[in-house]
């Protein structure tokens, strides 16, 4: 073999080291190696099950606070979502489960910069837990190991202004009645009517985290899964104006 051979087999055999060298998650929170969930190579490749057993749920979720930095910032990702689609045609390996509300918004996907095969989707007006997304949730945790769940409400949601003004519509009604408990234990001094913005988020963010308590009281699997640190189940209010994901404590 001549040095022109040998220099070009050295070369390709370095690059297929990076390649695989790239497909290992680094350990720090904030830095995730060029596969999925906002690494630099994440618009063509996607969330291998090594990577996303190397996260831990913190980790997660600062990928996903990093990934709502970028879309509200004007720098998010651009994905080949036709090379996602074939990389996750065999499997996938989410890392997180996302419980968003149905509102044409507050795409969580595309709010928090993530791609095909990054996160299980869930959405319901007023982000609530019924019995059939619990059940999903335990699903994506517990079956698909996924690592988090991120329950996420919006400012200005119309199914709390429906709640608050005892909206009656077919199935709709009894949905609206799941809300109510929120607004009763939502304190305000101010007006609360669902012509008060402020009351209104305010509401939705304690609906929030009436979620989350639902989650883990009603759900054995996900709570043992959280208690004994395989997942992380957080509450977060995406802010339409502006594009932020505050996330609750």
């Amino acid at each position: 073999m001549d040095s022109g051979n040998v220099s070009t087999a050295v070369s390709d055999r370095l690059r297929l080291e990076r390649r695989a060298t790239m497909r290992l998650v680094l350990a720090t929170p904030c830095v995730v190696a060029g596969i999925g969930l906002g690494g630099k190579e994440a618009a063509a490749q996607a969330l291998t099950k090594e990577a996303r057993d190397q996260l831990t749920p913190d980790q997660v979720i600062e990928i996903l606070k990093q990934g709502n930095e970028r879309f509200r910032t004007g720098k998010p990702h651009v994905h080949d979502y036709l090379a996602q689609k074939r990389a996750t045609a065999t499997g996938q390996y989410p890392a997180a489960a996302i419980l968003s509300c149905i509102d044409s918004r507050a795409p969580a996907e595309i709010i928090l910069d993530t791609g095909i095969g990054d996160t299980f989707n869930a959405r319901v007006a007023g982000n609530i837990a019924n019995d059939d997304l619990l059940g999903s949730l335990e699903f994506a945790c517990a079956a698909a190991g996924a690592k988090a769940i991120l329950v996420m409400g919006h400012t200005a949601c119309g199914a709390i202004k429906g709640a608050m003004d005892n909206v009656e519509l077919g199935h709709l009604t009894q949905l609206l009645e799941k809300l109510k408990p929120a607004v009763a234990a939502t304190a305000y001094a101010g007006e609360r009517t669902s012509q008060n913005a402020a009351f209104v988020d305010a509401v939705a963010a304690t609906n929030v985290r009436q979620t989350v308590a639902d989650i883990r009281s009603r759900s054995g699997v996900l709570d043992g899964l959280a208690k004994r640190g395989k997942i992380a189940i957080v509450g977060s209010m995406y802010h339409l104006l502006g594009g932020r994901v505050e996330f609750l404590t």
